[in-house]
């Protein structure tokens, strides 16, 4: 039986600090589901499309990762997968507290359900999407944002 965890998250646009929680977590899990949902406090940048051919751009030389789009619950993704972790990738601690509060909602939900939370190493820890976003709107150097085999498409 294999291990698969969940990856959810709004990837507006998938990072490199994204990558490496992703890189990490697939030493843990045989199969990573990155599942991009919409998060409704965000106005995308990218489509759902979009955002998954960048991440399936970035992780075109990764075994045991899936892509998919969904709307919703990410416990009610996880009990429709049968999937029992989720993974979350943090920063800081301003991260980790929030994820933290995440994943004791989850868990209140489904307790069957764990999150895995793994620190991002240090050399991405100043990446975020929006950080990304303001350069793109600001035709800045992309380059230790995003992996380097990447091409961001033109912004909608």
């Amino acid at each position: 039986m294999s291990k698969v965890a969940l990856f959810p998250g709004s990837f507006d646009p998938f990072t490199s600090g994204h990558l490496n929680i992703l890189t990490r977590a697939l030493t843990i899990f045989d199969e990573v589901v990155v599942a991009v949902g919409i998060n409704q406090a965000k106005r995308g940048f990218y489509t759902m499309s979009q955002r998954e051919d960048i991440i399936a751009q970035a992780t075109k030389d990764l075994k045991g990762v899936k892509i998919m789009s969904y709307d919703g619950l990410t416990v009610d993704l996880c009990k429709e997968l049968g999937i029992k972790h989720i993974v979350r990738g943090v920063r800081n601690m301003t991260d980790f507290d929030n994820e933290q509060a995440v994943a004791d909602a989850n868990r209140h939900l489904d307790p069957d359900i764990d999150t895995i939370i793994i620190p991002t190493a240090q050399e991405y820890s100043h990446i975020s999407s929006s950080a990304v976003r303001d350069l793109l709107s600001h035709h800045g150097d992309l380059s230790k944002f995003i992996p380097d085999w990447v091409v961001l498409p033109d912004t909608i």
